[in-house]
């Protein structure tokens, strides 16, 4: 039971750290960071990865293909 509260906590902090970062970069163009594509570098699209974000938050997501660049779209990310 305590790991599933730490489990809870954790989604929430990273889904307003997520929310917070797509505030500050409206009117900008949004781009991924440096580490999404490097959690891609020998990988195919498809392919499950987990990196680590600036903060030192460890996101799960996939590789997919973004404006020609193959990148790790973090499994939480809103669809635009």
């Amino acid at each position: 039971m305590h790991l599933a509260k730490i489990l809870c906590v954790a989604a929430i902090f990273v889904s307003a750290s997520a929310r917070l970062e797509a505030q500050q970069t409206r009117g900008h163009e949004r781009r991924p960071p440096p580490e999404a594509f490097e959690a891609c570098a020998d990988k195919a699209q498809g392919d499950t990865v987990t990196f680590e974000t600036r903060r030192g938050d460890s996101l799960s997501g996939s590789c997919e293909m973004i404006a020609d660049s193959l990148v790790a779209v973090p499994d939480n990310a809103p669809q635009d």
